[in-house]
């Protein structure tokens, strides 16, 4: 505009002194009137020059206009673009880069530094060449990117590459696929319950409804053994199963042609992983969780992370003693070639713990090995039997800490565990990872905090306890099995305490073993005694149980201040189920800084599930959990939470 002003003024300047001139001449001399047209026509002629320069001046000007904004435009939105750019020269040093990619990749003050540097996994040597279609595929933070480089020629100077990056995260997690591997848990036990001729029925409907579910998932499934299928899922599909809690659980449970148990399955997925390899490996270890917590239910394991779907069901009692006997003498194998042995259970031990760990000690003596019990601080739940046995003659010395073990401790030394297969609950942790040579023989329901790296490892949830294992064990590991009064005692004592005198979990090889060990000796009344409480135990427990708050058949108690002893709370929570409408209890106590939580059942509530979320584990109908560095009341909060979610999940 400032162009077409000024040439406005000159024009002006020009014309005004032609008519001037043009005046001066008409009046003047020269009268001729074919030289006033002729300056006439040259002013109009000028005039006409005037109106199309203007004219094209004006247009050359907001061309420019035009052009400039555009260029603001485009800088504006190529600062401000959703894909990150960065602009290189020929040797990959970072010249200019947009908002986008400094958010993206941390860029800072990048300018000079290579590209390689900045953007970590880039590969310079690909990026350089520029080739057409994507240079490659780059993950970072869990993203991943198409990434494009374009070279540009400049006049008389340096070429530079133009990067693009390309967000298709959502298409790669679209396209990722986990491994879930299915197995039938009883299908022997249940076709064994089923008539003759139903049976290949069963069989065959019981396949067809894991193919149909298969083939809802839109997966690839093989069938590699008579009750296990290993299939290939879109991560999609697994999303959809996780929101319906895996409902395939609950169908196969409905199938019904005449078979006496209900089927069940143990389904394990892996999830996230590097490679199908990995998540196979993920997917194995997740179904070797399901079926070590008694199977009907699904384990999702994704890295580090597992999550825990279905587990309802009452396990189901083994009829066969097949494992018992292989691994007796496996057991036995193992402590021939050891220089010693040690055995231990969990914190705060109590009488499956200590009555099963006497019982294997009394063979690995008979075997003609030296052998020590492990036994440190708070020993009131065993205190009557360990004082028996300190003041046995012939077992003089067993019993010692574990900081006097680690001081013998060799790497030909054998450490069995028993009650316990949770790091976070082993009487002793250190102890654990110091020694080479592990064995762990429990009951318990598997947790996801397991010792890692046993050489053998006999996890059996349908049994009662520990001390029933131990006792099938010790008749396949000694040829004539001979245990002394007190060692039967010892293992009764923990049959009775984890079935309540043979009222939960109660199987018939629970009284199999029981029938054994009162043949060699063991005494009910003596049993009694062990068990036994004073008078001001008894006031301690009735303060507790008055100050219980039931709610939906769940009593909650809190033990008083001055009760610092976990077999107290376990004693009210046994206490509180013998009062009509009482589901389930759970009851507090704290020691030191520890919040202990002991949980019960009549089997229709799953205490086991509730703790779990909480950090703790067991059985569905007797857990536990320790809590540390809160206060009672935001114990309390926090298990009412876990119990309202479980309700709901329940619904």
């Amino acid at each position: 505009m400032k162009l077409i002003k000024q040439n406005s003024k000159i024009m002006l300047v020009i014309t005004i002194v032609i008519m001037i001139l043009s005046i001066i001449l008409f009046v003047g001399k020269f009268k001729n009137s074919a030289f006033v047209l002729l300056m006439v026509a040259a002013v109009y002629l000028v005039f006409i020059y005037n109106y199309f320069i203007n004219k094209e001046l004006y247009w050359q000007e907001k061309t420019n206009n035009i052009s400039d904004f555009i260029n603001e435009v485009i800088k504006e939105n190529i600062l401000s673009l959703t894909y990150p750019l960065v602009i290189t020269n020929s040797i990959g040093e970072i010249l200019w880069y947009n908002r986008k990619f400094q958010e993206t990749f941390g860029a800072g003050d990048s300018i000079g530094d290579s590209i390689a540097g900045t953007v970590r996994g880039i590969v310079l040597e690909k990026l350089l060449k520029c080739q057409k279609g994507i240079a490659q595929k780059l993950k970072s933070k869990k993203h991943v990117y198409e990434v494009y480089a374009n070279k540009v020629d400049l006049n008389n100077k340096e070429n530079v590459i133009v990067v693009c990056f390309n967000d298709i995260t959502y298409l790669s997690e679209g396209t990722k696929e986990s491994i879930m591997l299915i197995e039938v848990d009883n299908l022997s036990e249940v076709v064994k319950s089923t008539k003759e001729n139903n049976a290949p029925l069963l069989v065959a409907e019981v396949e067809r409804t894991i193919n149909t579910y298969a083939q809802s998932l839109n997966a690839m499934i093989k069938k590699y053994d008579n009750n296990q299928y290993v299939l290939s899922v879109l991560d999609s599909h697994i999303d959809v199963q996780i929101n319906k809690k895996f409902d395939i659980l609950d169908i196969i449970r409905e199938i019904n042609l005449g078979n006496k148990l209900e089927i069940t399955l143990s389904i394990g997925v892996g999830r996230g992983g590097d490679s199908p390899a990995k998540n196979h490996a993920y997917a194995v270890t997740a179904k070797e969780l399901a079926l070590g917590r008694g199977g009907d239910q699904a384990v999702v394991k994704k890295g580090d992370n597992l999550y825990f779907f279905g587990g309802n069901t009452k396990e189901l009692e083994k009829r066969t003693r097949v494992r018992a006997r292989v691994v007796a003498h496996a057991l036995k194998d193992l402590i021939f070639e050891s220089s010693k042995v040690f055995i231990m259970g969990h914190v705060n031990p109590d009488m499956d713990s200590f009555g099963s760990a006497v019982g294997i000690a009394s063979v690995v003596r008979q075997l003609g090995k030296q052998c020590n019990i492990l036994i440190n601080d708070d020993n009131k739940a065993i205190e009557c039997f360990l004082e028996k046995i300190k003041n046995t003659k012939e077992y003089e010395g067993i019993v010692i800490s574990t900081e006097v073990a680690k001081r013998t401790l060799d790497e030909d030394t054998l450490v069995i565990v028993v009650d316990v297969h949770s790091r976070g609950y082993v009487l002793d942790k250190e102890l654990i990872e110091r020694c080479q040579k592990v064995v762990i023989v429990d009951h318990h329901r598997r947790s996801p905090d397991f010792i890692e790296g046993g050489l053998l490892t006999y996890i059996e949830v349908y049994a009662s306890s520990t001390s029933e294992l131990v006792t099938e064990m010790v008749q396949y590991m000694l040829d004539k099995p001979k245990l002394s009064q007190l060692e039967a005692e010892g293992l009764l004592a923990g049959i009775c305490m984890d079935t309540k005198n043979f009222f939960f979990k109660t199987g018939v090889r629970t009284f199999e073993a029981a029938s054994f060990l009162r043949k060699l000796g063991a005494d009910t009344i003596d049993i009694k005694r062990f068990f036994s409480n004073d008078l001001n135990s008894y006031i301690k427990k009735a303060e507790t149980i008055k100050s219980a708050e039931v709610v939906n058949n769940i009593a909650i108690a809190i033990c008083p201040p001055d009760i610092t002893q976990t077999v107290i709370a376990a004693q009210v929570a046994d206490e509180l189920l013998n009062i009509t409408g009482i589901q389930a209890s759970f009851v507090f106590v704290k020691i030191n800084r520890d919040i202990h939580i002991s949980g019960r059942s009549l089997g229709e509530i799953n205490v086991q599930v509730i703790l779990e979320s909480l950090g703790g584990g067991g059985h569905m109908t007797m857990a536990g959990v320790k809590l540390t560095g809160m206060a009672i009341e935001d114990a309390k909060h926090k298990l009412k939470e876990a119990i309202s979610k479980y309700l709901r999940e329940g619904e």
